[in-house]
């Protein structure tokens, strides 16, 4: 079984105000993933820099980047990016845009992995329904376009709903969600989410004791398990 992770880091911004992206890093290995995606993994502003050196996430989580278009200085794209292990293979990244409001993006990997081939999309989705909704539709139109794979959709969807926020997604993928993961110390929203598609198995698996109680994000990560149905 794959693991795979997702989290949105805040740049290495923790509940106590500080930013320590060693914590971050830390917290991150804890989940012991195959694969991660992060959201707000870079700086907004200027050249917008990485909120993580890169030396040290191979240092404390043996995880790698995974290179993407966009600013040299930046991780990942609009903020979302994507580590490997050892066992798993990029074989193609693509980046795209996603309409809305705000600037927002996604990144898709076709990846070979010890259970097989796999689609990963890592998304941070917008703060509006109707930009929600216009992005689930412009994703959902790109992965079509795209040769049949298994595949996973995964991060911050800054929706609470299913019924209402998720019906886009829902016509082509299940939807899961992992449990209430903000604000991380007190969680009452289940924003961070995952759609899969019906040739693979999703489980949710139970997070590990986070060091420093998970203080290093607003958000708690979310962890599965992923193999072929």
């Amino acid at each position: 079984m794959l693991r795979v992770a997702s989290y949105n880091i805040r740049k290495g911004l923790g509940t106590d105000r500080r930013r320590d992206p060693a914590r971050t890093l830390t917290t991150l290995a804890a989940l012991a993933p195959d694969v991660a995606v992060l959201q707000e993994a870079d700086f907004r502003l200027g050249l917008r820099p990485t909120a993580l050196p890169r030396p040290m996430i191979a240092e404390l989580t043996g995880l790698r980047p995974v290179p993407l278009e966009g600013h040299p200085d930046s991780l990942g794209w609009h903020g979302i990016a994507l580590l490997t292990g050892a066992d798993v293979e990029v074989e193609e990244t693509r980046v795209t845009d996603l309409p809305g409001l705000e600037p927002r993006g996604a990144v898709i990997a076709d990846l070979a992995t010890p259970q097989g081939p796999l689609r990963l999309v890592g998304v941070h989705l917008g703060l509006l329904r109707r930009s929600r909704r216009a992005q689930q539709d412009h994703l959902r139109a790109a992965l079509a376009g795209r040769d049949p794979r298994p595949t996973l959709i995964i991060g911050d969807y800054n929706e609470w709903s299913v019924t209402r926020g998720l019906g886009r997604f829902a016509r082509d993928f299940e939807i899961v969600t992992p449990g209430r993961t903000f604000p991380s110390r007190r969680p009452f929203l289940s924003l961070d989410r995952i759609a899969h598609s019906p040739d693979l198995t999703v489980k949710v698996l139970p997070l590990p004791v986070l060091p420093c109680g998970g203080r290093s994000s607003d958000h708690l990560p979310v962890l599965c398990g992923v193999s072929a149905s």
